[in-house]
Parts: C-alpha cells; structure tokens; sequence
C-alpha cells in the first residue's frame, strides 16, 4: 500500500489531516441510490483506506439515501481517534432517485439529526452547506437562513465545524460574515479552473479547498494529453489528476472515491507520484 504521508497534511477546522483522504459517494448503489452490488466489498474498501492511514472521510447521508452512512457506521464504528468525517446536507433523494433541494432550516436539521444517527455520532466534525441553485456548478441565491441555521446546530453541539459546497464567492463571503467557514468543497481540476483565484484567497485565510471530480469536465482532446502524460509517468490519469491537484496548492485536499480495493490503492498512490516541471507545464496548458 502507498505510503499518503508524502502527500502531506492542512488543518480541517481544529484537527490536521492528510490531503489525501477518501470520497463515499460510490459505496451506494449504481447512481448513489440503493444499496451496493457488494456490501462486504464497500466495508473492505473503507478498512482499506483507514489501514493505508486515511483519516478524512467525505460523506452524506443522502447518498444512497442512508446507505452510505450505514455502511460506514458498520465498516469503522467505534471510529478511529484521529479520523474527521465530513458531510453536507442541503438535498434529499426521491424515491426515482432524483436529487430535490432540502434546503429549508427544518429540512437541514433533520438532515444533521439523520447523519448522526446513522454514522453513530454524537457530533458531526464538518458539514458542509451543499448550495442548490445551480445543477452543474454554482449561482448566486441567498444562503444567509441556511448559514444560521447550522451556526444554530453549532450551538447546540450538533456540529463542530461548518464548510461550504457549490459555491459562489459571494455566497462564500456571505457564509464567512456569519460564522467561521473552515472548508470549501467546489467542482476543480486540470480542465475546469473557474476557482483559481478563490483557492489562492482561501490559503492565505488558512482554509481548505475541497475540489470533486478531478477527473469531470474533460474533453476528448484534454483526455488525450492527460493520457499521454500518464503514459510517460507510468501513472494512470487519476493518478496524474490527483498529483496535480495535490501540487497546485497546500490548502487543497483530495477526496477520491472508489468501490474498489485496487482502485483505492491506485488512487492513494498518486501520494508518490513526482510531476517534473516540463509535465507540469503540459498539464496546466490544458485549462488554457
């Protein structure tokens, strides 16, 4: 198994975690919804990750709906001391598998009240606001009474820290003028670079960035150039993805998912992979 301390450490709220961690999302069924193919194999998976020594985990419990959570509840309770478990809230499953907003302060609460419950938690480390304006990317809309909402849950010791998903800057700023926000959790990778400037600005503040589907947004000519660099490498282009991410800025932490043991191998070994400079160049010419 690859060794993920060399893909070094940022603080997540009060606690430092390596900035290679693990993404839940696919321990559910085929479209996050129903249960697993193999629910030994998602339990294997998790047990995998926290002997590689993952000790930051992304979730929600409206993956699967429940599933997900339960899984982890089973795989890992009583957990590891060391190990944050990050979630958000702001959707909901329909019974055809569809994603409705829960974005009303009831429907959130309800929502912490399940994550507890079926992760086995008293309190939850982070939670992340999922911002539902915008399908494919983040749109301005209002946040404040969602913001308070959770400030509130915070109060109540229900939630340690609070992050965001889905994000404007502005909507960021406005979060960050009501309570402290400790993480941000966008759409980024080679391809799709819309955040440079938001990841800068947040690691001067010391907060984490959170990018998902390192991989999404790629054309077909930007695949190839990914590929061919893997080639070179030796490396697989998640692999590749990851690296990059990894090198791009300290405050960035990665959250790759996978139902698969050799998968999640393969992935935590981008840990390991050394980009030199003139690959570097290649990769960042994609987003141009």
């Amino acid at each position: 198994m690859s060794n993920i301390e060399k893909s070094g450490t940022y603080r997540l709220g009060d606690r430092m975690v390596k900035r290679l961690g693990y993404g839940a999302m696919q321990l559910a069924g085929k479209g996050v919804f129903g249960p697993p193919k193999d629910r030994d194999q998602a339990i294997a998976v998790l047990r995998q990750a926290i002997e590689a020594g993952v000790d930051h985990i992304d979730t929600s419990d409206f993956y699967g709906p429940h599933i997900t959570n339960q899984i982890i509840h089973e795989a890992l309770h009583p957990y590891p001391d060391d190990l944050t478990i990050v979630t958000k809230v702001g959707a909901k499953r329909g019974p055809d598998g569809s994603w409705p907003a829960a974005f009303s302060p009831q429907e959130l609460t309800s929502a912490i009240h399940d994550n507890l419950r079926n992760l086995g938690l008293e309190q939850i480390q982070v939670v992340n606001l999922r911002v539902i304006y915008g399908l494919h990317g983040p749109k301005e809309g209002p946040i404040e009474e969602q913001i308070h909402a959770l400030a509130e849950l915070q109060r109540q010791g229900l939630i340690r820290h609070i992050g965001i998903s889905n994000a404007t800057p502005q909507q960021i700023a406005t979060a960050r003028q009501i309570v402290e926000i400790v993480c941000v959790q966008n759409m980024y990778n080679i391809a799709q670079r819309a955040d440079d400037a938001l990841i800068d600005d947040l690691a001067r503040d010391g907060i984490a960035y959170v990018p998902f589907f390192p991989l999404g947004g790629f054309t077909p000519l930007q695949s190839s150039t990914l590929s061919d660099v893997a080639a070179k490498l030796g490396a697989t282009p998640m692999q590749v993805a990851l690296a990059w991410l990894l090198k791009r800025s300290p405050n960035i932490l990665l959250i790759p998912g996978t139902s698969s043991p050799s998968h999640l191998e393969e992935n935590l070994a981008a840990a390991e992979l050394e980009l030199p400079e003139e690959v570097l160049v290649e990769l960042n010419a994609i987003a141009a």
